[in-house]
């Protein structure tokens, strides 16, 4: 008898507050920081290439690559943001640290002078020789080494030619300090 009033004095409450119009009229938290000014993505493979009018004089994307386009919103102030781009592979993976292998190199439109970023191929890397006791696998995201933060500019799309199933992860990063003199 005891514990089923306190199901009552607990779950009573709870469930009259969320049916309540209070609790219904609550909006959603917005997003806040860097992630409120929204990126926009395209992708393109040579099967479904699209030619916009913002990224026509960047190359179609070649058998077996896929083109990613990053459209970056117009902020104030852009020399206080960073673009940085991590590059990889969702896996399965032991416990150990994972790498892939890959080069990315930064291009030239011919005839433009935009620049493009092109990771031609990708393989198994180096990973620790950590000895895991249960062996059990989890997926995890699996990058290349080369780490790149690029200047925040919403002038013109980052374009990146990537193989087929290699993931392109970025983020925003703001910077919140003032400088600081030294005399």
């Amino acid at each position: 008898m005891r514990l089923s009033h306190v199901i009552c004095t607990a779950v009573l409450p709870l469930a009259l507050t969320l049916v309540s119009p209070s609790a219904l009229s609550v909006s959603p938290p917005h997003p806040t920081g860097l992630n409120a000014p929204m990126v926009s993505i395209s992708s393109f493979t040579p099967k479904n290439y699209v030619q916009q009018e913002a990224t026509k004089m960047f190359p179609a994307p070649e058998t077996g690559m896929v083109q990613h386009i990053l459209t970056l919103p117009k902020l104030e102030n852009e020399d206080n943001y960073m673009l940085e781009i991590q590059i990889g592979q969702t896996k399965m993976v032991d416990c150990n640290l994972h790498f892939l292998k890959g080069e990315l190199t930064e291009e030239t439109v011919k005839g433009w002078g935009y620049s493009y970023y092109q990771l031609l191929a990708v393989s198994e890397g180096p990973s620790t020789m950590k000895a895991c006791i249960d062996n059990k696998q989890q997926e995890a995201f699996v990058s290349i080494p080369a780490e790149m933060k690029i200047k925040y500019d919403s002038r013109l799309p980052k374009v990146f030619y990537l193989p087929e199933g290699t993931e392109l992860r970025f983020r925003t990063w703001k910077v919140d300090s003032t400088f600081f003199y030294a005399k």
